[in-house]
């Protein structure tokens, strides 16, 4: 069982941050001991004016220091991924036991004019989002919310279904490239976005005409002279005041290169952030045809975008070494090394931008096809749905199929097949499972059109228009009734049926804002005009009268219905989805619940 895996995954790291914290505590006191061992040594032998023993020993500690420093820093990067990795891992069981997250629940993409995502709890708090999704980039966040947004077409679900099933029988890999992502989770920032305003900036952009001729020519000007100087005659003179020109052409434009040089380090610093998960991506073998089309967008001329992600950083690098004042001074007079290395970076930025933006569009599809495919690892028992081909001859077929927010020992399996009508009236008790069984074939359906498993054992359904008519609210911003808010709500449902065959409604008792005499009148009214607009879904409804619909439309309207069996006074539910119009209604009985007798 997976679960099992991520547990032990969870004891293993554990273990492993614990023995680096102990490395690490480790390597401190080394360079503790060093510092003060050395300072010891070298006072020691400066006493005994030993000069060759002195810079011996002087080398030694200066490289053991060194080295100490470097596996440092090597062990606090392994620690630190170590500690992602565990996050990762220990992720997946508190969102199976809580519902909790660290990723992102998508709260930001909530709207009730949305076409469904309110009334199927897409975003928010322990919605359909917050359950599957693992994208830690901004980016990321949002390709997978618009794939829950609008449905995609028969080719492209299809390509993502194999992209997910190759990405999720690589367990290592998936949880290595959520874990190099993992830091993006407290990122505020959209990095492509505030990479193009820095790209475009002017803040990167140096150098004229004769300094693109000239910076790169300097070091063989001043070699010239040398060489004239020691084969011809003597312009040490006129070598000296080059080089001191220089200096001041160097220390006068040190201003700008400082503000480039600190700009550009931000730069690199979230490259090379991204660098290594990219690399994951440029090494690893795929086979589905999407996976392939992502990882072919990384090329730059025949190489991997890694490497320009390396190159920038050594770069960089080279740069700061103008923050050595003696150091920079030396490397400034000869090779004007802060001219050389910041026009070097232009030409870097010039080469590889339009691919560097990309990269991170190809980061945020891979992050949204792994959090598809780590839904397909929790749930290898969900079903590839079969996605059809035409919406108006082909049927919904559903069976044992659950509500995948509802906990695995809470939730029922019902069957569905609409091949015989094409709009489903559902009547029922109070609590008894028709908004529920709604829910259930509509998020299963967004689902199904994002490319991910869905929670049946079969599915089988045409891309439809899904839209939704559930949670209607009033709004007080906007000085809306709620009865005003349903008559907008069904509005927008009637239009959408007339101008779009394709489209998929569900309704949840409708006109709740009104009378019952107008309720029932009206809801009867609305249902034959879907009728006669040939349109297709489901409506849960109170009204057992509305159930004398079906012989009036046979083979258009077919009655169901959820409910109970009281025993002994108590109210029984089983959630199933039955044929025919309900008999048993549980008002009454929830009123005597609260000491409220009906009569009858």
């Amino acid at each position: 069982m997976i679960y099992n895996k991520y547990q032990e995954r969870i004891q293993r790291t554990k273990d492993q941050i614990q023995r680096l914290h102990k490395s690490i505590n480790q390597n401190s006191f080394a360079r503790l001991f060093v510092i003060i061992g050395g300072g010891g040594l070298l006072f020691y032998l400066i006493q005994q004016e030993n000069l060759l023993l002195l810079l011996l020993a002087v080398l030694v500690i200066v490289f053991v220091f060194a080295f100490l420093i470097r596996r440092q820093s090597k062990l606090e990067k392994q620690r630190a991924e170590a500690e992602a990795f565990l996050k990762v891992n220990e992720n997946e069981i508190t969102l199976r036991d809580t519902r909790r997250t660290l990723y992102s629940e998508g709260a930001n993409f909530e709207d009730d004019r949305h076409p469904y995502t309110s009334d199927l709890d897409i975003f928010g708090q322990f919605s359909l989002f917050s359950l599957i999704n693992r994208c830690a980039t901004a980016l990321g966040i949002a390709k997978l919310a618009g794939w829950l947004q609008g449905a995609a077409t028969k080719q492209e679900i299809e390509g993502r279904q194999k992209a997910v099933a190759e990405i999720a029988e690589d367990l290592d890999w998936s949880q290595n490239f959520q874990s190099k992502l993992l830091f993006n989770i407290h990122q505020k920032i959209e990095v492509k976005s505030f990479l193009l305003r820095y790209f475009k900036g002017s803040s990167l952009a140096f150098g004229n005409v004769f300094m693109r001729l000239y910076v790169p020519a300097a070091p063989y000007v001043l070699l010239s002279g040398v060489l004239f100087s020691l084969l011809v005659t003597p312009i040490w003179t006129g070598l000296s005041l080059l080089g001191l020109m220089h200096l001041f052409w160097t220390l006068g434009l040190a201003g700008k290169v400082g503000l480039f040089s600190s700009r550009i380090d931000k730069v690199g610093q979230i490259l090379a952030a991204y660098a290594e998960g990219l690399t994951l991506i440029e090494e690893k073998t795929f086979e589905a045809a999407e996976n392939q089309r992502l990882q072919q967008q990384l090329g730059v001329g025949g190489k991997p975008l890694s490497a320009a992600f390396r190159e920038l950083s050594t770069l960089i690098n080279n740069l700061d070494a103008r923050n050595n004042m003696l150091m920079g001074a030396i490397l400034n007079i000869i090779l004007l090394w802060d001219f050389k290395y910041v026009m070097k970076i232009v030409q870097w930025k010039s080469r590889y931008e339009a691919d560097i933006l990309e990269a991170f569009d190809v980061i945020a599809g891979f992050e949204a096809l792994n959090s598809l495919a780590i839904l397909k690892r929790n749930h290898p028992s969900w079903a590839n749905p079969e996605l059809l081909s035409d919406t108006a001859a082909d049927k919904i077929l559903a069976v044992e199929i659950s509500h995948p927010l509802i906990p695995t020992g809470q939730s029922i399996a019902n069957d569905y097949d609409n091949a015989h009508h094409r709009i489903a009236l559902i009547t029922g008790s109070n609590m008894a499972g028709k908004s529920t069984f709604l829910r259930t074939i509509g998020i299963n359906a967004v689902l199904a059109y994002a490319g991910a498993v869905t929670c049946a054992a079969r599915f089988k359904l045409p891309i439809y228009n899904l839209i939704s008519y559930m949670r209607i609210r009033d709004s007080l911003n906007e000085s809306t009734s709620t009865f005003k808010a349903e008559l907008d709500r069904m509005k927008f449902i009637l239009e959408t049926v007339k101008e779009d065959k394709n489209s998929f409604f569900l309704i949840d008792e409708m006109l709740r804002g009104t009378n019952s005499v107008d309720k029932y009148l009206g809801s009867r009214a609305i249902i034959r005009k879907l009728i006669a607009m040939e349109g297709k879904g489901m409506v849960a409804t109170h009204d057992l009268q509305l159930a004398s619909l079906e012989e009036e439309n046979v083979g258009k309207v077919q009655n169901y219905h959820f409910d109970i069996r009281v025993e002994e006074g108590e109210m029984l539910f089983d959630y199933k989805l039955k044929h025919g119009r309900c008999t048993i209604f549980n008002a009454s009985l929830l009123l005597k619940g609260i000491g409220i007798d009906v009569e009858s």
